[in-house]
C-alpha cells in the first residue's frame, strides 16, 4: 500500500517524524525527546513557506507568432490564486481571494500552551501528496481500560492544508495498543473533533484547544463507560455476522434485502466484503481477548479492525480521509449505533426500528 507521505527532493528525506517508535512504513526521523510543535514541524521537514500567486491561463486566440506556434502570451484568472511551495515552486492548491495561508509553524502553535505541562506530548508530525496537508498527533495521559485485558491510547489529532480544502481540524482519536487500532468512536449524537478557521486569531484558538481538550475529557469518560458496558454483553456468531451486514449496508436496497433474508440479490461485492469482517472477528489475534470475544465489543472491533487493518486503500491519505471523515467513519458510526442498541434491546431491537 502506498505510503502517499510527501518526498522532499532537496534533502532527499521524507516528510515525517516520529518518537520512538518507527510508523508510517518506518519512514521519516525518529527522535528520542517530545518536541513543541516548531520543534515537530522542523523534525518532520515541514519548514517551507507556502504563498499566493497570481494564476494565468494561455491565450490561444494570440499566437506570438506562426513559428512559435506553441508559444501563447498569458492571461490572469481574477479572483483565483494559486498556493505555492516557495522552497521548490511546487502547486499545491488553487484557492479564492479571501484565503488566507497558515504557515506550517503557525498552524498547531496555539497548542503548545497545553501540550507537555499535563503530560500531553506531540508524538508524530507529516506532509502528505505533495505538502498540501500536514498533521500532528499528541498523546494524552490517560488510558482508556476495557475489561481487565484491553487498553486503548488516546490521542489528539490536529491537520490542516493549503489547498483551500479545509480548516485547521482537531480530533480525539483512541489507538488501541495491543494492535494499533485506530477505533475513532464516533459517539451517537456527539462531535469527536472541531474545526478551528484558518482566520481566527490566536485568542480564539487557544479558547478552541481547551475546548477540544473538554471534548476529549468527556469522550474519555463516555467511551470508557460504553465499552466496558459491551464487553460484558454476549453475542453469538450468527448476531455478529448480522450487525456486520447491517452495518456494512451501502444503500436502502442492500437494507431491505437483508432485512427479507434475500440475500441472492445482493452483490457478491457486498458478501465478500461481509465475509472478510466476520473472518476478522472470527480469527485475529485481537478478537480472542476476554474484553472481545463473544462481546457486542468485539463486534464493533470487528469492523473498526477490518478498515484500520484489513481494508486495502489507495493510499495513506485516502485511508485517513475514510476513517476520519468518509466511508470508514460512517460505517463506523452505524456499528457505534448498531451495537448501542443490541446492549440495550437485543438483535430483535434493531430489526424491528
Amino acid at each position: 500500500m502506498a505510503h502517499n507521505i510527501n518526498f522532499n527532493d532537496k534533502t532527499g528525506k521524507h516528510s515525517f517524524f516520529s518518537v520512538n517508535q518507527k510508523a508510517w512504513h518506518g519512514l521519516g526521523k525518529l527522535v528520542s525527546e517530545y518536541p513543541t510543535s516548531a520543534e515537530a514541524i522542523d523534525h518532520a521537514g515541514l519548514d517551507y513557506q507556502v504563498e499566493k500567486r497570481n494564476l494565468y491561463t494561455l491565450d490561444s486566440l494570440n499566437q506570438v507568432d506562426a513559428e512559435s506556434a506553441n508559444i501563447f502570451p498569458s492571461i490572469a484568472v481574477p479572483g483565483y490564486y494559486a498556493t505555492v511551495r516557495t522552497d521548490n515552486d511546487v502547486v499545491l492548491g488553487v484557492v479564492g481571494k479571501d484565503y488566507q495561508i497558515v504557515q506550517n509553524k503557525d498552524a498547531f502553535s496555539f497548542f503548545d500552551s497545553i501540550v507537555g505541562g499535563d503530560g500531553i506530548f506531540y508524538e508524530t508530525a507529516g506532509a502528505l501528496g505533495k505538502g498540501e496537508r500536514i498533521f500532528i498527533t499528541a498523546k494524552l495521559p490517560n488510558y482508556i481500560r476495557v475489561a481487565n485485558d484491553d487498553l486503548i491510547e488516546q490521542y489528539l489529532f490536529l491537520t490542516t492544508s493549503h489547498n483551500g480544502m479545509g480548516s485547521i481540524t482537531a480530533a480525539f482519536t483512541p489507538i488501541r495498543i495491543v494492535c494499533n487500532n485506530t477505533l475513532n468512536a464516533a459517539m451517537v449524537n456527539k462531535s469527536n473533533s472541531i474545526k478551528i478557521r484558518h482566520t481566527a486569531n490566536a485568542k480564539d484558538r487557544l479558547a478552541q484547544a481547551h475546548r477540544v481538550m473538554g471534548i476529549s475529557n468527556r469522550l474519555s469518560y463516555q467511551m470508557q463507560d460504553i465499552f466496558n458496558h459491551w464487553s460484558k454483553v454476549r453475542i453469538t456468531d450468527p448476531e455478529v455476522k448480522k450487525l456486520i451486514q447491517l452495518a456494512m449496508v451501502p444503500n436502502k436496497e442492500v437494507l431491505s434485502n437483508i432485512q427479507k433474508g434475500n440475500f441472492d440479490e445482493i452483490s457478491t461485492s457486498f458478501n465478500n466484503i461481509v465475509e472478510n469482517v466476520y473472518e476478522y472477528a472470527m480469527t485475529n489475534p485481537t478478537q480472542l481477548m476476554e474484553s472481545t470475544k463473544g462481546t457486542v465489543y468485539g463486534a464493533y472491533n470487528a469492523v473498526s479492525g477490518y478498515f484500520q487493518n484489513y481494508r486495502s486503500y489507495k493510499n495513506e491519505e485516502t485511508k485517513l480521509n475514510s476513517i476520519m471523515g468518509g466511508t470508514a467513519n460512517q460505517r463506523l458510526q452505524t456499528a457505534f449505533s448498531l451495537c448501542d442498541t443490541f446492549a440495550a434491546k437485543g438483535l430483535d431491537g434493531i430489526i424491528l426500528s
